[in-house]
């Protein structure tokens, strides 16, 4: 029964491209118009032909990850883009766009994002050992979105540029107080305090991120002028000049978007300035793809332009400007994911091969879903008075003009 809905499903999906599948009975069949290079996929068993059959989108990263499919030549990348690409065009079957109605409809339950409960989230994915995220990451590491305004830049040099893009968004001067929401292992704030003269605080709900960001403010010189701590940026009491968040607000839950404005709004002095980086979708709002919420971000949640202004905007925040990153993150993955696979020995004795799969699934769909399912990431500079920011953008690109004047001289 489920191989034949999963037939009638790959033949109405699968209009551009080759893939050839071989069924757990041992039968073939090819899909497509046959253009292109042609994925051959293997099914092993009736309850992985079941689990695609039903719930397409997340039965393919379950399949991959526990053998119940392989692909020729482990060719997950060509998987997964003739996926997407067909998919872009063509849908999904009417039981899974109704499934994914239902889990919008109970998403209000499922991002419900108490204090306990976010920190059990994070700790499911950032409280990993330290040392993997050594092996793929930047030597700051930056565990978000790089910006590339030049061809030829490497990791570090992007993340570099991230961060000094993100500091003249904020307009820092010395001795302004900072907020750094979500602040990771602590590159963002060290920047800001070594670079710019700013005193952070910088808060995490991963114990794994606190001990190493506490650490590197020691090492650095700069634990008197940088303070992290342990715990929800709720408990958070102050005012500051200036609040940043990077990668943050994707888990914070849709139900508490205008709580979290609202502290936003709350923790700036009246001049302040806000910086918010998060990833996002072009699309209207939706659902997570369920694969993502179940193995890798539990009550994660990439939301809408739409989604996120209408929670400021009730909040007496405004928008002063909005910055879209569209292939920024794109990028970034491909590093990440190169570094990956370069380290595979090293990550196969801090993990299972099951663990591996899982992980270049989700680098790799990630990365295919910037390029060709519409995710970008927001920059949104928010303030509480009007005129707390210039009002052009030249003040960003001034030194970059600049620098490049004086190339050319």
């Amino acid at each position: 029964m489920w191989k034949s809905v999963l037939d009638r499903f790959l033949r109405r999906m699968l209009r551009k491209g080759t893939l050839k599948v071989t069924y757990a009975d041992g039968t073939s069949r090819s899909y497509g118009d046959g253009t292109g290079t042609p994925i051959a996929v293997t099914v092993h068993d009736k309850e992985t032909e079941r689990m695609m059959a039903l719930t397409p989108e997340s039965g393919l990263g379950e399949a991959y990850m526990h053998e119940g499919l392989t692909i020729a030549d482990d060719d997950l990348e060509g998987l997964l883009r003739l996926s997407m690409e067909n998919m872009e065009l063509h849908g999904m079957p009417w039981y899974a766009t109704a499934m994914n109605q239902y889990r919008r409809f109970l998403r209000w339950v499922e991002q419900n994002n108490p204090v306990g409960k976010a920190q059990s989230n994070v700790a499911h994915h950032y409280d990993l050992s330290g040392e993997l995220y050594d092996l793929f990451l930047d030597s700051d590491k930056q565990y978000s979105c790089a910006y590339w305004p030049r061809p030829g830049m490497t990791l570090e040099e992007a993340q570099e540029a991230k961060k000094q893009h993100i500091a003249r968004k904020l307009l820092i001067e010395p001795g302004m107080t900072v907020l750094d929401i979500g602040c990771g292992w602590g590159g963002m704030a060290l920047t800001l305090a070594r670079d710019f003269g700013a005193k952070v605080v910088g808060v995490t709900l991963s114990t794994e991120q606190h001990a190493v960001a506490t650490r590197r403010a020691k090492e650095a010189g700069l634990d008197g002028q940088v303070e992290f701590r342990l715990t929800d940026y709720r408990n958070v009491q102050q005012q500051f000049d200036r609040v940043v968040s990077i990668g943050m607000f994707e888990h914070v839950g849709t139900p508490h978007y205008r709580e979290y404005f609202r502290h936003v709004h709350d923790f700036l002095k009246p001049d302040g300035v806000a910086l918010i980086h998060f990833i996002g979708r072009y699309d209207p709002p939706g659902v997570t793809n369920k694969w993502i919420t179940k193995y890798i971000f539990p009550g994660g949640y990439c939301p809408s332009m739409s989604e996120s202004a209408k929670a400021i905007e009730k909040e007496q925040l405004f928008i002063d400007d909005v910055e879209v990153w569209r292939l920024h993150y794109a990028e970034t993955l491909k590093e990440w994911r190169a570094r990956f696979e370069a380290n595979l020995d090293r990550v196969r004795e801090l993990y299972d091969d099951t663990f591996i799969r899982m992980w270049r699934f989700y680098l790799l769909a990630s990365e295919l879903t910037f390029r060709l399912r519409g995710q970008v990431v927001f920059q949104f500079q928010l303030s509480r008075e009007q005129e707390a920011v210039p009002l052009s953008r030249d003040y960003l690109y001034r030194d970059d003009a600049r620098a490049l004047q004086q190339a050319a001289e």
